[in-house]
C-alpha cells in the first residue's frame, strides 16, 4: 500500500489547506472584479489562463514524482499561486509570458523543493521577479485605466492581444508609481494636472484596486486565515518610510504616505504575500519584523532602486531572512523560564 507523504501541519476542518486556499481565492475576487472594471477583460483572461497552466504544470511534476494527482491538485495551492501571479502582471500580457511565469512558479518555486509546505521562497513572487528581469517591456506595459482617456480593452481585443499577439501599445500607459518616480521637474500639482492616469489620491483605478485587496485581507483576518502581524508590520513600515522622506508637493517629492499605501501592489503584498505561512516568519514577533522588513525594502526599491514597485524583490529578500528571524524570535517554551542575558540557551 502506497502511503501519501504529507508535510505538517496535519490539520482538518477550517485549518485544512483546501479550506484556507478556497478562502484566499474568495478574498481575491473583489480585487479581480475591480481590475476588470478599470483595466478590461484581460485581467480575467490572465487568471483563467494562469489557472489552467498551474494545474497542468502541477499535474506534470506530480506524475514525474509518482504522486497521486487528485490528492495534491485539490488542495488549491497551485490555483492561489496562479491567481496571485495573474493579478500582479499587466492585463493583456501575451500567453507565453504567463505560461513561463506560472510554470516556473510551480516547478522551480514549489515542486523542486518538495512541494507544498517546503518552498523557502514565495512561488508567485519568484516567478514575478523572473519575468520582470527577463521581459521588462512586457512586464511594464500596463493598460491605461478606464477614465484616463482610453477605453478599456474588450473581451475580443483582450483575447487577440493575449493569444494572437496583437499590439496593445495604443492601450498602454505608465503607472502612477512610474510617473512619480521619473518626475524631475514638475510639482505634484502640475504632475496631477498633466498626466491623465493621475487622479484623486493615487491615480485612476489603483486606489480602488488596493482598497479591494484591503477588503479581501480584512475578510481573511475575520475568518482567522491570517494574523494581523505581518500586514501591520509592512504597512506601518511603508507608511513611516514614505512620511520620513516625503518633502511635500515639490518636484523632488517621492509621494505621500497615502500614495505609497494605495499604489502598486502595497495591499496585495500586505495581505496576500507577506502572510504566506511557508516562506515567511512563524512567530508573531517574527511576522511583525518580517512585514516591516518588506515595507522598508519596498520603499527603498520604489524610490532609489531600479524598479517602480519593489514588493516582489522585498519579499524574496525577506524570505531569505525568515529562518534567522524565526531563530531570534522563538517564543518561550511553555513551562520554561526565558533564559537570562549571558546564560546559555541550553541552561
Amino acid at each position: 500500500m502506497a502511503l501519501i507523504r504529507q508535510t505538517s501541519p496535519h490539520a482538518s476542518g477550517k485549518n485544512h489547506t483546501n479550506h484556507i486556499m478556497r478562502m484566499v481565492i474568495v478574498a481575491l475576487v473583489p480585487a479581480l472584479f475591480v481590475q476588470m472594471w478599470f483595466f478590461g477583460w484581460g485581467a480575467l483572461v490572465n487568471v483563467l489562463w494562469c489557472s489552467v497552466v498551474a494545474l497542468g504544470a502541477e499535474a506534470f511534476v506530480l506524475t514525474l514524482r509518482k504522486r497521486p494527482l487528485a490528492f495534491y491538485l485539490k488542495d488549491g495551492s497551485a490555483l492561489v499561486t496562479a491567481w496571485l501571479l495573474a493579478m500582479a502582471i499587466p492585463p493583456g500580457s501575451p500567453w507565453w509570458l504567463t505560461f513561463v511565469g506560472v510554470s516556473f512558479a510551480i516547478i522551480f518555486g514549489k515542486q523542486l523543493y518538495g512541494g507544498m509546505g517546503q518552498n523557502p521562497f514565495n512561488p508567485a513572487m519568484l516567478a514575478y521577479v523572473l519575468l520582470l528581469i527577463s521581459f521588462p517591456v512586457e512586464m511594464t506595459s500596463w493598460l491605461a485605466p478606464q477614465g484616463a482617456g482610453v477605453d478599456p480593452m474588450g473581451l475580443t481585443d483582450s483575447l487577440q492581444a493575449i493569444f494572437a499577439g496583437h499590439s496593445i501599445d495604443g492601450w498602454t500607459m505608465a503607472t502612477p508609481l512610474d510617473v512619480v518616480r521619473e518626475n524631475k521637474s514638475l510639482t505634484m500639482a502640475e504632475l496631477w494636472t498633466e498626466k491623465p492616469q493621475l487622479d484623486g489620491l493615487t491615480g485612476i483605478g489603483w486606489v480602488w484596486v488596493n482598497l479591494a485587496f484591503l477588503a479581501g485581507g480584512l475578510f481573511l483576518l475575520k475568518q482567522k486565515i491570517i494574523s494581523w502581524h505581518a500586514p501591520v508590520g509592512m504597512l506601518a513600515a511603508l507608511g513611516v518610510m514614505s512620511l520620513l522622506f516625503w518633502n511635500g508637493t515639490g518636484s523632488g517629492s517621492h509621494g505621500s504616505p497615502i500614495f505609497h499605501l494605495l499604489s502598486g501592489a502595497a495591499m496585495m503584498g500586505a495581505f496576500f504575500i507577506v502572510t504566506d505561512p511557508v516562506s515567511g516568519a512563524t512567530s508573531n514577533k517574527g511576522r511583525l519584523i518580517f512585514g516591516a522588513g518588506v515595507g522598508i525594502l519596498t520603499y527603498i526599491i520604489r524610490v532609489w532602486g531600479g524598479y517602480p514597485d519593489g514588493v516582489a524583490f522585498a519579499t524574496l529578500l525577506m524570505n531569505m531572512a525568515a529562518p534567522a528571524i524565526d531563530y531570534w524570535t522563538q517564543p518561550r517554551t511553555y513551562g520554561h523560564r526565558k533564559p537570562k542575558r549571558g546564560m546559555a540557551k541550553s541552561e
